[in-house]
């Protein structure tokens, strides 16, 4: 570990993103031949796709990469020189790399719990940012790197691709014509199975696990508490464990709930939300898991809600496929219910319908495959309009999944007449619940030994960003995280 300080870096980064953030945009220097030099920080299965992606980005020069498993930066950096002839600078230690001033620009595809920090740092240290979803682990971070973002100047881009949908796009402003009326709801969807099973099963061991040797456990650990690990596997499976993770709707989540948020206008936080849900199925396996693996989660948007659906269980017991929503075809995506019909949107976008069935008007495109070169346009043009997932949007659709946990995690078990008695007349949630029901019972989940946990309604203030009312003390507790020296995010950036 670097004996390098927090506060050396600090006022060492802050001297230079100072320095660049003054500057006008059109004096920014870049590298040589007029290239964004790039460098990736995290490098497992998604920051391998980031190597691979910006790389072949017209202008873009990818010069460095870290991670605090060595294996990773070794497999990586000698891949990319053996298929390109390049060779890149490595480093376990993210803030060797962020003081590099040979680095314009990073990307990071750290676990979740990093995202806040990395992000928050790099704008210090004068570099933009494109930061892999959920944008950040707990609703005060996300405030905290949209802040940073604004006071150094910096370019920082959300990884919720599909806002780069030209599908997406033109549906909605279709939408908005009136052509099928007012939008009445929308629901998103994560109907997904996990490995190494089919519901994200964490195995877990019978006491601590040696930490693999080519990691440093201190850096992975970075802002979470650096606890024993106590699962069969560090990486990945870290994104159904509380203290680096958000579970399935804080991961695929974010992508659709963005999408939803988009449907209904952007609007700010609701008001109102809660959660239905637990984790089932997984009583028999040893599981270490313990985030939600079916959940249902509601928020009170006026005049039409949202509502959102995690499903990590397969459509029956002994088989591998997935439901989808009323056999659209949707299990990972969003359905937008309109007065005269409905769009059930799928990564490419799809048909809109009546709501007799047929089909009205299609919309198609590219999936969001131009995210990444929307990221490098607006790092050029310094024109945060020119980018398709600010970091406050993507905070904002991360925020949503942040009060479905918090929800959860404040919630009790409940019976299933319990929890009807509490949904009352609010229909959509109703319809929702049952269909809940009708899948765990094709999973033959015994709810007397796998109860579901009903969550408080948490009222938010949504310009505050902080909850109120009766639940209010108590949900504020997840608002932020305890950070560890001297990995924190800072109050003031």
């Amino acid at each position: 570990m670097s004996k390098w300080t927090r506060r050396d870096f600090i006022r060492n980064s802050m001297a230079v993103g100072a320095g660049l953030a003054v500057a006008a945009p059109a004096s920014r220097v870049l590298g040589a031949n007029n290239d964004i030099r790039l460098g990736i920080v995290g490098v497992g299965s998604q920051g391998g796709g980031h190597m691979g992606i910006f790389s072949k980005v017209p202008g873009v020069r990818l010069v460095a990469i870290c991670d605090a498993d060595r294996d990773h930066v070794e497999r990586r950096a000698a891949g990319f020189e053996k298929d390109n002839g390049v060779k890149l600078q490595t480093y376990t230690d993210m803030r060797k790399l962020l003081d590099n001033k040979e680095i314009d620009a990073i990307t990071s595809a750290t676990p979740n719990h990093w995202h806040a920090l990395v992000t928050v740092w790099a704008c210090q240290a004068g570099k933009d940012v494109y930061i892999e979803k959920p944008a950040c682990h707990e609703i005060w971070e996300g405030r905290k790197m949209v802040e940073a973002a604004r006071k150094y100047n910096r370019i920082v881009q959300v990884g919720t691709q599909k806002r780069s949908s030209e599908a997406h796009r033109a549906a909605f402003e279709w939408i908005r014509e009136g052509h099928i009326g007012a939008i009445k709801w929308v629901r998103g969807f994560c109907y997904k199975g996990r490995g190494p099973g089919t519901n994200g099963i964490v195995h877990g061991t019978n006491g601590p696990k040696p930490i693999p040797a080519s990691v440093d456990y201190n850096l992975w650990c970075g802002p979470a508490e650096m606890v024993p690990l106590q699962r069969s596997d560090l990486h990945y499976v870290w994104h159904w464990v509380w203290n680096t993770g958000n579970g399935d709707i804080g991961n695929q989540g974010p992508h659709e709930m963005d999408i939803a948020r988009w449907a209904l206008g952007n609007p700010g936080l609701p008001t109102r939300a809660f959660s239905i849900g637990g984790r089932f199925g997984v009583s028999e396996v040893g599981d270490a898991g313990e985030t939600a693996n079916t959940q249902i989660a509601f928020f009170d948007y006026k005049p039409a809600p949202l509502i959102f659906e995690v499903r990590g269980l397969p459509t029956k017991k002994g088989v591998r496929n997935m439901d989808n929503f009323r056999k659209t075809g949707v299990d990972i995506g969003d359905f937008v219910q309109c007065e005269g019909g409905y769009f059930p949107a799928g990564d490419g976008g799809g048909w809109v319908f009546d709501n007799e069935g047929k089909k009205i008007q299609q919309f198609s495109g590219r999936g969001g495959e131009g995210h990444h070169e929307n990221f490098i346009k607006a790092v050029r043009s310094r024109k945060r309009s020119d980018q398709n997932a600010d970091i406050e949007v993507g905070h904002l659709s991360a925020a949503l999944c942040h009060m479905a946990n918090t929800s959860h995690r404040l919630g009790k078990t409940a019976t299933v007449e319990e929890i009807k008695t509490a949904i009352g007349d609010n229909a959509e949630m109703m319809d929702s619940f049952n269909r809940m029901l009708d899948h765990l019972a094709a999973n033959e989940v015994d709810l007397a030994k796998e109860p579901i946990t009903l969550g408080p309604v948490l009222t938010m203030d949504p310009e505050k960003e902080r909850y109120v009312g009766e639940y209010g003390e108590m949900a504020n507790m997840f608002l932020k995280r305890n950070y560890r020296e001297p990995f924190v995010v800072p109050e003031s950036v």
